[in-house]
């Protein structure tokens, strides 16, 4: 399920943070799932269960995981509406990118396209 880079810049445990939101948005997991115990993924990765429970608590800091005590870690039922929020908070940030791409002669239908053929809904853009 995780793949860990220890060559990567990017610390462990916000690698299991990233993965697990692409696993999210990809529908590996989904509201209600449960996410391997400490032990089980450090077994899994074999990095030190601190890691893992940094990552976990990261998570449940952002919203994506809800822990229960002597149950587990599992995915937030409104996971939806959180990702959707954490996503909303980056726009800022692109249209930066996109001021920038303008001023540099890109042109808004070149974007358009682009934006179009990332669309996973298929979602025309005018």
């Amino acid at each position: 399920m995780f793949t860990i880079d220890m060559q990567s810049r990017t610390p462990v445990f916000e690698q299991i943070v990233i993965q697990t939101e692409e696993f999210i948005r990809a529908g590996i997991l989904n509201p209600g799932d449960k996410l391997p115990s400490v032990r089980e993924l450090t077994g899994m990765i074999g990095v030190n269960p601190n890691t893992i429970s940094k990552a976990y608590g990261e998570l449940e800091r952002r919203g994506i995981t809800v822990s229960v005590t002597g149950k587990g870690c599992f995915i937030a039922k409104n996971i939806t509406d959180v990702m959707k929020t954490a996503a909303e908070k980056k726009i800022p940030e692109f249209e930066k990118l996109a001021k920038e791409l303008f001023e540099s002669g890109i042109s808004k239908d070149e974007l358009i396209k682009k934006i179009n053929s990332l669309n996973s809904n298929n979602i025309q853009l005018s």
